[in-house]
Parts: C-alpha cells; sequence; structure tokens
C-alpha cells in the first residue's frame, strides 16, 4: 500500500521533470527566437509606418537585430555568472 503512494508520487515527479525539460527546450529554441524576432519587427514596422517614419520596413531591421543579439550572448553572460556566483558561494 505504501509503495502505491511512493509509486505515484514518482510518476508524478517523472512527468514534472518531462514537463519542465520541454518548456525550457522551448525556451531556448530557435523556433521561438524566431518567431519573437518576426512579431518584434512586424509591430516595430507597423509603428514607425503609423507615425509616419521614412522606410518603416527597413528601419525597423534595427531593433530586431539587436533583440537577436541579444538573445544569443544572455547565454555567454548566465554561464559567466553562475561561474562566479559558484566560486563565491
Amino acid at each position: 500500500m505504501a509503495s502505491s503512494g511512493i509509486e505515484r508520487r514518482l510518476s508524478a515527479i517523472e512527468e514534472r521533470n518531462a514537463r519542465v525539460e520541454a518548456e525550457k527546450a522551448w525556451e531556448t529554441s530557435w523556433a521561438r527566437r524566431s518567431l519573437i524576432a518576426l512579431f518584434t519587427y512586424l509591430s516595430i514596422a507597423l509603428y514607425f509606418l503609423f507615425i509616419g517614419l521614412p522606410s518603416p520596413w527597413l528601419n525597423a531591421v534595427v531593433p530586431t537585430a539587436g533583440f537577436l543579439l541579444s538573445t544569443l550572448t544572455l547565454p555567454f553572460f548566465r554561464g559567466a555568472w553562475l561561474k562566479g556566483k559558484n566560486k563565491c558561494g
């Protein structure tokens, strides 16, 4: 009887871990980055178009590129931060 409860709890933990791993994979995926970049580009371009800036479709590339660069460099800085944190404590 006790082993049945333990098995259920273990199964629930394994299901949760699988779900967390899938969410983590999505957070770092190129599909997610690409979709966010696309939505960023479109929303900024439309905003630039609405406020009357010249070449809104071209000018929207700059903030979108900034976003993509930040997603590429943040894992590096996160790793460096974690190494420093582990040395301190």
